[in-house]
């Protein structure tokens, strides 16, 4: 019988990660959607795991790493025929029954283009993940943060968000799309390569008009920083490079220039912080650099800028807020998700 959901894994050198977790979501995922690994031309044996332990998974082969934008959308591609796609980290360990709730409610509401379930960390199950916890919102400046994280602070899981909600963005470590809506969008923006570029895919399906939802009834757990861990300067400067992108494409015309302005006073004052505070020399360059190459590539840019704008029929999108999360933060102090002012 033929199955309506394709749940891909982009691998690349992930060969413990695939020992370790790929047995769950196979178990527990057979039943309602077909098991596909894309591999970035791996050369830590991971092929040959998966031969050996996995013969049942589907592979998709790459000649090179073409990053996780480029390499889901090339995966992707070889799997139109699917209704719907489960982006789903290496370093994810799901639980029973974690795909039905999100089955069935894409299934009833035929506007949500996208959800995903309760993110919770394998290294401390008590605590919501930083890259998605029970999902992501921005601020007005781009900053994004999530019901359960705010920058670096953690919440722990204690049933505060155990609700059905719209939001502004998905994690891409569990993110089940509608393959329709997806492909509306033109996938993601394979220049980003890595970071931020499942809350551009989010933003432009957010502007047309669908919905992005979490579903706390289902929940895995995630690894986190198995790609680039915290504190990389590569992981520094895709963040600053892409989020200053998904915010010339996607921004009202209204609030472009005054958005980019204030971004270019946080951006620096965010390196010196960096540099003075943090005696962190790699991070400023980062963010020196990223600005530079934001600045560089912008051209390439003003097409996407101009069908987006033109395709948008809901430009004020009540999941980025009109408030800055910088301020609340660090000045107000606020560390919880639920003593923010309402979104």
């Amino acid at each position: 019988m033929k199955k309506d959901t394709a749940v891909v894994i982009l691998n690349w050198n992930g060969h413990k990660m695939l020992a370790q977790y790929l047995k769950t979501v196979e178990n527990y995922s057979r039943d309602e959607a077909d098991v596909i690994v894309a591999d970035n031309a791996s050369t830590d044996g991971s092929l040959a795991y998966l031969r050996d332990n996995h013969p049942n998974v589907r592979t998709i082969l790459f000649d090179k790493n073409w990053g996780f934008a480029e390499g889901y959308n090339k995966a992707l591609d070889q799997l139109r025929e699917y209704k719907y796609y489960v982006l789903l980290n290496s370093d994810v360990k799901v639980t029973h029954h974690w795909l039905t709730p999100l089955l069935e409610f894409m299934e009833a509401h035929d506007e949500v283009a996208a959800c995903q379930p309760k993110l919770l960390s394998l290294l401390e199950p008590e605590k919501f993940e930083y890259a998605g916890a029970a999902g992501g919102y921005l601020d007005k400046y781009g900053y994004p943060f999530c019901r359960g994280r705010i920058f670096d602070k953690v919440e722990k899981d204690e049933g505060q968000y155990d609700q059905p909600i719209n939001i502004m963005w998905a994690t891409g470590a569990c993110l089940l799309v509608r393959s329709a809506d997806y492909w509306a969008v033109g996938g993601l923006d394979a220049r980003f390569f890595a970071h931020n570029e499942e809350i551009d895919l989010c933003w432009r399906m957010r502007q047309r008009g669908k919905k992005i939802f979490c579903l706390t009834d289902s929940q895995v757990y995630h690894l986190g920083g198995g790609t680039l861990p915290k504190g990389n300067p590569m992981k520094t400067f895709l963040n600053f490079r892409n989020n200053l992108t998904m915010l010339y494409k996607n921004l009202p015309e209204a609030e472009l220039k005054q958005v980019m302005r204030m971004r270019w006073f946080l951006d620096y004052l965010a390196a010196f912080a960096t540099l003075i505070l943090n005696r962190n020399y790699k991070d400023f360059v980062a963010i020196y650099k990223a600005r530079k190459a934001f600045k560089k590539w912008l051209p390439e840019f003003e097409k996407d800028r101009e069908a987006i704008q033109k395709a948008c029929v809901e430009p004020i999108i009540p999941e980025r807020t009109n408030y800055s999360i910088l301020w609340q933060y660090h000045v107000k102090k606020v560390g919880r998700f639920e003593d923010l002012p309402e979104v």
